[in-house]
């Protein structure tokens, strides 16, 4: 059982999104709301976790050195801000690959279970703001909560094509998810 689990995508759930990539450090800008999210979280004793599919590195955009100068930033912005990310994982694989690790897919869910030592994903959240997201949480037997930043609001029309779309949790933002977790107001949301 991973009660205290939350894993977000990056790009329009931490940070801002781009249609052609975010390429740099300078580039990545996070959603201050969504930092303050994450320290709530760690700090009520959550365990937060980031999967975040990375194609650019397939299509030659950037590498794996500029994507950890990425992630370090991210880490350092979200410990300044009193929080704590207990693994990131990325797939650097592009739409066409056939990976296991590529969201829709679960395997980077998997990887998160299995770096933390849990034995499932059973009451955990995966946080996001596409239809993959979700589909990759609900892969990964996770519950799943699309939040309406970055393209949310764009996927939001489309929740039909999600298996039980009526267990989907809406919220404005991270930040909006982490204080209605922690209210005990998602309790009864079923996987």
């Amino acid at each position: 059982m991973s009660e205290g689990l939350v894993i977000l995508d990056r790009d329009g759930v931490i940070n801002e999104d781009s249609e052609v990539f975010i390429r740099s450090p300078e580039q990545w800008v996070a959603f201050p709301q969504a930092l303050e999210a994450i320290a709530l979280l760690h700090q009520a004793g959550w365990q937060v976790a980031v999967a975040t599919n990375q194609s650019g590195i397939a299509r030659g955009y950037f590498d794996e050195s500029v994507l950890t100068a990425m992630h370090d930033k991210m880490c350092r912005e979200v410990r300044a801000r009193g929080g704590e990310l207990v693994h990131v994982a990325w797939c650097p694989h592009g739409p066409d690959d056939a990976s296991d690790s590529r969201k829709p897919r679960p395997g980077m869910l998997f990887e998160i279970r299995d770096t933390l030592g849990l034995s499932s994903l059973d009451g955990a959240w995966m946080v996001g703001d596409s239809l993959r997201d979700l589909q990759a949480g609900r892969n990964a037997g996770c519950r799943v909560a699309l939040v309406l930043t970055g393209k949310g609001r764009i996927t939001l029309s489309d929740l039909e094509q999600v298996e039980r779309p009526e267990d989907v949790v809406v919220a404005d933002s991270l930040l909006d998810f982490a204080r209605r977790l922690l209210a005990g107001e998602l309790r009864n949301v079923a996987p």
